[in-house]
């Protein structure tokens, strides 16, 4: 199934150089949109100790997951990517092992982070997010099963961080600091 899913999403590639583009720009490129995001809504948060609670979840949520665990889980199995496998060029360069995805386990992580601090913003980074782990399956350099796991291990992280936190704000008389939508993300 992971073979048959990879070679229906991969087989709309290279048929058009317009949809090429656009799979390489989501591959590639809007990973480093979302960041430019991240940062702008991370300023936009008011006060220091929301801006600091935020930043810090997020980080421990992404190190956790595209750090850690992700690189630990390469170094014990090894996955060749389908551009490996099935010996083909991808539409961008790749190496490594391809299971979990790094950027879905990253991207994820982020977006779960996001969405305990701004729902709106939150779903569009899970949006994002999914289009971005399609792209690298598009492109030639995941399998879907990559990107599912990495997606799971970027959500599964962000909720144990967020737990976490939670309970330590709470053990420390912290007030829990609530969904600003309006002020971190404008529409």
């Amino acid at each position: 199934m992971n073979v048959s899913l990879f070679n229906f999403i991969f087989g709309f590639s290279r048929r058009n150089f317009l949809i090429d583009d656009t799979g390489i720009f989501f591959a590639q490129y809007v990973p480093y949109f979302l960041i430019l995001g991240f940062i702008w809504i991370l300023f936009g948060q008011t006060g220091w100790r929301r801006r600091l609670f935020f930043l810090s979840e997020s980080l421990i949520a992404v190190i956790l997951s595209r750090g850690l665990i992700t690189e630990i889980i390469r170094f014990f199995y090894y996955s060749p990517r389908p551009f490996e496998a099935l010996h083909f060029t991808s539409l961008i360069p790749e190496s490594g092992s391809s299971f979990p995805s790094g950027h879905a386990a990253f991207y994820f992580a982020l977006a779960t982070a996001l969405f305990f601090y701004n729902r709106r913003a939150g779903i569009w980074y899970f949006i994002l997010s999914l289009l971005i782990g399609v792209a690298r399956i598009f492109v030639g350099v995941h399998w879907p099963l990559d990107v599912l796991a990495g997606a799971v291990l970027g959500v599964l992280c962000g909720l144990f961080v967020h737990w976490l936190l939670s309970r330590y704000y709470s053990q420390n008389s912290i007030p829990p600091l609530g969904n600003k939508t309006e002020q971190a993300f404008p529409a």
